[in-house]
């Protein structure tokens, strides 16, 4: 003992270490057993049996040892071992079959982990079995639920794999996952339910067909061509997309029943509709001779030699007019100002065409471009509605089938005055390429550029997106491999 203020002076015992090493062996059989997980108590790092069932753990504290081998599809066991300083301590553990009643760990660690957000619409889902290891005899199946339906989609079934790629996901929407993992035995045990949420869909602008290999379908991406999405996938041919005024909806036309027909669909491609039975077609319109509304809520079409008019939900179909004896309607606009609508009426031959100004319930039909030499094409309004754009082949050339080889991009006013060749505007930094067509004008949505295609005129080679500015003089190119395109 010290007297009052002194101090007693403490020990601090060394940590002792001995070596601890040991063989797993299979009940049945006798035969050792590789990728065994051995643990133990008081912790040491965990360890894996090699391919003669043995182990070897280096620095293990002196004293009684708890060690347990764990190997799916097998019992685990457990035993004590005193390890001596300085010492190796060997041991033996044999390991039994598991009974059929005995089922694997429920699988964990998902991969997004569970509650993620902003996830891509095609992402691998993965996951961890606890204490498996790669010889063991487990299998793994996954469903998916979209949140809000009670439909599953059945991702993997059976497999071995602890990953699995999941596609055509619909953006900012919540998903939920299970994984079922199975062992030999056919005991089973379920994970709990993760979820995911996609991330929001892209504001792409630009809608546009482009073909591969034989099959056309419709994309959307921005401006130069990224976030490009595919909206649609059919074996059939899809065409002409046109996004809503209210930006809300994209119309198309596709010949999944034989003929053109016009749908709708979200702007990521899913609730695809129907909504007309009397079909897009006629001289020359393979899907391509519709138009929507000022307001959305209605889409005009030509069939054959009449102009229709329908809801945006296929109801209210209603014949607005009739075309000329002999010929059909094609191509077609309406404009809010002054709610009028503008019509391509054609003949058998492609290249007797005509433009005409109606009032929006098709009366009053009014002749704004005669039949002039050269294909004539694609009518659209200006953004006030004073103007009418559209294209016409210069050449004056004349064929069977259709061919077109130096079209130009026009506008003028409704009273046919101060006519604008657009492609051909005096002072163009960038003209166009000889041997080349300006197709499919559109007006951008600030009505200060045009949005169009150029293609070289064998009617081959895919065209290029270019936009130009109202007057022409300016044309720059945007991406490429496009038709039909739409901006709003």
């Amino acid at each position: 003992m010290v007297g009052a203020g002194g101090c007693t002076e403490t020990t601090v015992e060394p940590v002792r270490y001995g070596v601890l090493s040991g063989t797993v062996f299979e009940a049945s059989t006798s035969k050792p057993l590789a990728n065994v997980s051995i643990t133990t108590t008081p912790a040491t790092s965990g360890y894996v049996t090699d391919a003669k069932g043995q182990f070897t753990i280096s620095q293990v504290p002196v004293g009684t040892i708890n060690l347990t081998a764990h190997k799916s599809n097998y019992t685990d066991q457990s035993t004590s071992v005193v390890v001596s300083e300085g010492q190796t301590q060997t041991v033996s553990v044999i390991l039994d079959k598991a009974s059929p009643t005995t089922a694997p760990s429920a699988p964990v660690q998902p991969s997004p982990a569970s509650g993620a957000t902003g996830q891509p619409t095609q992402l691998t889902l993965g996951w961890h079995s606890t204490g498996a290891v790669k010889s063991d005899s487990l299998r793994y199946s996954v469903v998916l639920y979209e949140a809000n339906s009670v439909t599953q989609r059945t991702l993997l079934t059976s497999s071995r794999d602890t990953t699995v790629t999941v596609t055509n996901l619909l953006y900012n929407s919540i998903y939920y996952w299970q994984v079922t993992v199975t062992n030999s035995a056919k005991a089973s045990t379920r994970s709990v339910l993760w979820s995911f949420q996609t991330q929001p869909l892209p504001d792409n602008r630009f809608l546009f067909v482009r073909t591969v290999g034989s099959n056309a379908d419709i994309y959307s991406s921005s401006s130069t061509g990224d976030n490009l999405l595919q909206l649609t996938s059919a074996a059939t041919t899809e065409a002409a997309p046109q996004l809503s005024p209210n930006r809300d909806l994209i119309a198309y036309t596709s010949n999944a029943t034989g003929q053109f027909q016009l749908y709708t669909m979200n702007r990521d491609g899913s609730n695809q509709r129907r909504l007309t039975t009397l079909a897009v077609e006629g001289y020359n319109n393979a899907g391509v001779g519709y138009r929507w509304s000022p307001d959305g809520a209605q889409l005009i079409y030509a069939h054959y030699n009449q102009l229709y008019r329908i809801n945006n939900d296929g109801t209210g179909l209603l014949l607005l007019a009739t075309a000329p004896p002999n010929r059909h309607f094609r191509e077609c606009d309406w404009t809010a100002q002054g709610n009028r609508l503008v019509v391509q009426t054609v003949g058998v031959n492609i290249y007797d065409a005509e433009l005409y100004l109606l009032n929006a319930d098709g009366s009053n039909p009014t002749l704004l471009v005669g039949n002039l030499p050269g294909r004539l094409d694609s009518p659209s309004f200006s953004i006030d509605g004073s103007r009418v754009l559209y294209t016409r082949d210069v050449a004056g050339f004349d064929s069977p089938t259709g061919r077109q080889l130096d079209t130009h991009m026009f506008t003028q006013r409704l009273d046919g005055t101060n006519l604008t060749d657009i492609t051909l505007s005096n002072g163009s930094s960038t003209p166009k390429p000889l041997g080349t067509n300006d197709l499919n004008p559109r007006y951008s949505p600030d009505g200060y550029s045009v949005l169009f295609v150029n293609q070289v005129n064998d009617g081959l080679t895919p065209g290029d997106l270019w936009k130009a500015d109202a007057t022409g003089t300016t044309r720059t190119k945007l991406f490429a491999d496009v038709a039909q395109p739409d901006w709003k």
